[in-house]
């Protein structure tokens, strides 16, 4: 039997191991994505990063010191109407939000994205 932990417990580990600001943002990011699409799964890639995937890849959880960001890999084919990219908005397939201390994030906005995200996932698999 293996003790390799799952992507979810490293995940919530990274959360609690963070401990900050930065911690509770990555929490309140994946209880959203959970909200948006309760059929999302978690993975734990490039020696640990959060992944969130529905039909491909939706978007991964970066933690930085100064910053969380939210990278949508196609993010570049969502629309965006109330503006919450702000950053990786010159690149040809991805977007991303970044959140400093204190930042308060658009939260029906960003649940929009997840679900735009897992919609054109599924568009490209047929």
């Amino acid at each position: 039997m293996s003790n390799a932990k799952s992507p979810s417990q490293l995940i919530t580990e990274r959360i609690k191991e963070l401990g900050d600001w930065r911690g509770e943002t990555l929490a309140q990011i994946r209880k959203l994505i959970k909200e948006a699409d309760p059929n999302i799964t978690e993975e734990w890639k490039w020696r640990g990063v959060p992944v969130w995937y529905d039909g491909g890849m939706v978007c991964t959880g970066e933690s930085y010191k100064t910053q969380v960001k939210v990278t949508f890999a196609k993010g570049a084919s969502l629309k965006d109407p109330k503006g919450i990219f702000n950053a990786s908005l010159d690149g040809n397939a991805r977007r991303a939000i970044d959140l400093h201390e204190g930042d308060k994030l658009n939260e029906s906005a960003f649940k929009q994205l997840i679900r735009a995200a897992v919609e054109l996932n599924a568009k490209k698999k047929k």
